[in-house]
């Protein structure tokens, strides 16, 4: 699962039994080498998908990571693109990756990056696209509720909030059992050891998060991402979830 370049296995322990901020701070000059990044075929969907809705003015990436969200913002955004995350770490490698300010030839959106917590966002109603790639894990059910809220209020209305949603694996699907397992591990990390280190993905699934993000004041859209083919029942492996803030 990982390459030479990535974290070994004692490094990935100790980040294990950090909190979720220092965990990534001393995970981030690695986390490009490990599974945790959004793999690039995911990115190219989402990006292609989003230009045929673009373009965009001004582009928020949402728990950024490294970046691999931004490259596809300033894909389809004109004026800006930010990107927020409460590791300094990560948001360093970012920056050093991805790059800051305007390209050098003046062209393309304006790059920056900002520390913050995404249940506490510090922007107001500034932007016109908000993605967020592979983060939700990090937040609780009960959570939901203040992270769109959040969402919405940075949002200008008629701006959209976009996500990949895969379909959950079936009972079958070793896959099932893998991250059932891996939940589990957590739960009981958490039941004996502080800081919990929160990343339950389970339980991030449309039938939850539909109705948290119209109670938020959202209407919901739903576009399959063909690049990932259809299951044995017709529905889309993956889709691509647009909230548009009303009014």
């Amino acid at each position: 699962m990982f390459t030479p370049q990535g974290p070994s296995l004692r490094e990935l322990a100790v980040q294990a039994l950090s909190s979720v901020e220092h965990g990534y701070d001393l995970l981030a000059p690695k986390f490009d080498h490990t599974p945790f990044r959004t793999p690039d075929s995911v990115l190219e969907a989402v990006e292609a998908a989003l230009s045929s809705m673009g373009p965009f003015e001004e582009g928020l990436d949402l728990c950024c990571g490294t970046g691999a969200g931004m490259e596809v913002l300033r894909e389809v955004c004109r004026k800006s693109v930010t990107g927020v995350d409460i590791s300094a770490g990560m948001l360093a490698v970012g920056r050093e990756q991805v790059g800051a300010g305007r390209a050098s030839a003046g062209e393309g959106p304006l790059l920056s990056w900002v520390r913050g917590d995404a249940l506490a966002l510090p922007f107001t109603s500034a932007f016109d696209l908000v993605v967020s790639l592979g983060a939700f894990g990090h937040f609780l059910p009960e959570e939901l509720p203040r992270l769109f809220s959040e969402v919405h209020s940075v949002l200008r209305p008629g701006g959209r909030f976009a996500f990949p949603l895969p379909a959950p694996a079936p009972a079958r699907s070793p896959w099932y059992w893998a991250a059932l397992g891996f939940d589990a591990a957590m739960r009981v990390r958490n039941a004996v050891w502080r800081p919990p280190f929160v990343m339950y993905y389970r339980p991030f699934q449309l039938g939850v998060v539909r109705p948290e993000l119209e109670r938020a004041g959202f209407a919901v859209e739903l576009f399959a991402l063909p690049e990932f083919g259809r299951r044995p029942d017709g529905s889309p492996r993956c889709r691509l979830v647009v909230a548009t803030r009303e009014g």
